[in-house]
Formats: structure tokens, C-alpha cells, sequence
């Protein structure tokens, strides 16, 4: 192998671990958004990621959408149509609806809730 060919191997390398860390990065802020948006929206007052509260845990949400082509529409729908829902105890309440009108935003918690497994 040739000094060329080293320099570009090595070249591609770097660009790859730059990337990886900066997709990292990203990811990172994503998630901290989403989580900030739930906190701020009221949504972790009935839901945790991984216990359940008055309402299911997100891991229980991301497994019964799992695999659904309409997962992130219907899951969409659900937090900003203020939708009834149904508690154990039998009584119903309209579902608080998330405090962002941006879509990006929106879509960005409901990728999040569905990738908690």
C-alpha cells in the first residue's frame, strides 16, 4: 500500500468518527428535546418510561406500536387531539394535548416515545 492510499484510508476514517460523534451528538440533543417537551407538556405526570403510572409506560407504548406502518401518525393523533381515554378504574378524561404547535417538535416526541424499548 502505497503513502496515497494510506492517507486516504486514513483520510475516510476520521470522517467516519467525525460523523459517528456528531451523529451522536444529535441524537443526544433529539432526546433531551423530547424529554423536555414531555416534562414541559405534563406528560410525565401519567407516564414514565418504563413503569407504569395512571397511564402506560412509554416501553409498554413503543411495544404495542411496534412494527405498525401508522405507528407515529396514530401516536401523533393521540397526543394532540385531546382524545378520550379510558383509566383502570373506569372513568374517562380527555387526554392532555402536548404544549408545542411546531411539528418537528411534536414529531421528534413521538419518535422518541417510540424508540424507548
Amino acid at each position: 500500500m502505497n503513502f496515497y492510499q494510506k492517507t486516504m484510508i486514513a483520510s475516510a476514517l476520521s470522517a467516519g468518527v467525525l460523523a459517528l460523534g456528531l451523529s451522536t451528538q444529535a441524537v443526544a440533543a433529539a432526546d433531551t428535546a423530547a424529554q423536555t417537551l414531555a416534562k414541559q407538556s405534563g406528560c410525565l405526570k401519567c407516564h414514565a418510561v418504563d413503569k407504569k403510572k395512571d397511564g402506560p409506560a412509554y416501553k409498554e407504548v413503543a411495544a404495542k406500536y411496534k412494527g405498525k406502518a401508522n405507528a407515529v401518525e396514530k401516536l401523533t393523533h393521540h397526543i394532540t387531539s385531546g382524545e378520550k381515554v379510558k383509566f383502570e378504574d373506569g372513568h374517562e378524561e380527555d387526554h392532555k394535548i402536548v404544549k408545542s404547535k411546531d411539528p418537528a417538535a411534536i414529531k421528534n416526541l413521538v419518535e422518541w416515545i417510540l424508540s424507548r424499548q
